[in-house]
């Protein structure tokens, strides 16, 4: 089953997508730089630029770079002075997600921050920065809550809130799990259903990164 979700995901990219030299050279720039290859895959790269386009959004919040994929991506979809700001804890991850954007020709438009996310957005918060039309949220799943909780002080009404790795192959069902991973996941899906500032829903997915999903929600206005 696995084989057919990777092969079916090749047909979606080579008919929907194509070849895209820019998205390849940042995954080789990744691999040489010996990053870990857990960006999205193709399509749900372009997924999340449609949804930046979708919403409109002239200003976007990435939680989590590694190094710049889905950032090309969702900085694809801004006007000519939209800004994306994204924040990695990795200062080699970061390093490479600059190279990355720079060589997409994207760098004038996006901003890493380097440090731990939480102390990054708090700092944020403190000076005002929203509203953002759109967050990503794809770090580490033990601060979920404290990443959506902050996205919420740095949105609007109508902002759209997307967060990756929500069903772990199914791991989200294991209410005793103690994968640190699965109880933040767990931990989010609790504090969106009891969040009552936010519509929200989650789509399973398969394909090159095996069995998983997105969060999506919106601001209510």
């Amino acid at each position: 089953m696995t084989q057919d979700w990777t092969a079916v995901d090749g047909y979606i990219a080579g008919k929907l997508i194509g070849a895209d030299p820019v998205l390849d050279a940042a995954l080789a720039a990744n691999a040489a730089g010996g990053l870990p290859a857990i960006d999205v895959s193709a399509a749900q790269g372009r997924m999340l630029e449609l949804l930046a386009r979708m919403t409109g959004a002239r200003r976007i919040l990435e939680v989590g770079t590694l190094g710049g994929y889905s950032t090309i991506c969702l900085a694809r979809a801004l006007p000519g002075d939209g800004q994306l700001v994204t924040l990695e804890l990795d200062p080699h991850h970061a390093e490479v997600a600059r190279a990355n954007l720079e060589r997409a020709r994207l760098g004038g438009r996006c901003e890493v921050r380097v440090g731990p996310a939480a102390e990054t957005l708090a700092a944020m918060i403190a000076a005002g920065e929203g509203p953002f039309d759109l967050v990503f949220i794809d770090a580490d799943k033990p601060g979920n809550v404290a990443y959506l909780e902050a996205a919420l002080e740095l949105a609007r009404p109508g902002s759209v809130i997307v967060v990756d790795n929500v069903v772990r192959g199914g791991r989200v069902l294991e209410a005793d799990s103690t994968d640190r991973s699965v109880v933040g996941t767990r931990a989010l899906f609790d504090a969106v259903a009891a969040e009552p500032r936010l519509d929200a829903t989650a789509i399973q997915t398969v394909g090159d990164k095996g069995w998983d999903g997105f969060l999506l929600a919106v601001v209510k206005r």
